[in-house]
């Protein structure tokens, strides 16, 4: 008789802990279905962003430019700090630049060659818009 008795507690403990085990797998579960939407970042953070094709060639690049006293543009002014987006072809030539600085903002468009292009400014006090044609011609609109 002491066999059966042993046999009905090793019983109960074996349903027991059964019981204990699935109601951890339900929990288990229930946790991974309602993780399944990854939290998204609020914000994300760095000093630059380079987008790149299969090949490894940066395609698109987002930076902080900082400010260089060494470096004229073209009316002598030093380049001040300055975000630049650029838009790179696959031949690794800016297509698209768009800049904006404490002096204001600027939106360069490429076409064929570095020749064709339209230019779009507003800095300081003043605003144009400069198209030039592949044989050198140009036009430029201030308002």
């Amino acid at each position: 008789m002491p066999n059966i008795h042993y046999n009905m507690k090793t019983q109960r403990f074996a349903i027991g802990l059964t019981f204990v085990n699935v109601l951890i797998l339900m929990l288990v579960w229930l946790h991974a279905n309602s993780a399944t939407t990854p939290e998204v970042a609020p914000v994300l953070r760095g000093q630059a962003l380079e987008i790149v094709d299969a090949q490894g060639r940066v395609r698109a690049s987002l930076k902080v430019q900082s400010a260089d006293e060494n470096a004229r543009m073209a009316d002598g002014k030093t380049y001040p700090d300055t975000v630049i987006l650029r838009l790179v072809d696959g031949n690794g030539r800016p297509e698209v630049k768009l800049g904006a600085s404490a002096r204001g903002s600027g939106l360069g468009l490429l076409g064929e060659s570095d020749s064709t292009s339209v230019v779009i400014k507003a800095e300081g006090a003043e605003s144009s818009l400069k198209l030039t044609a592949k044989d050198g011609r140009e036009q430029v609109i201030k308002p």
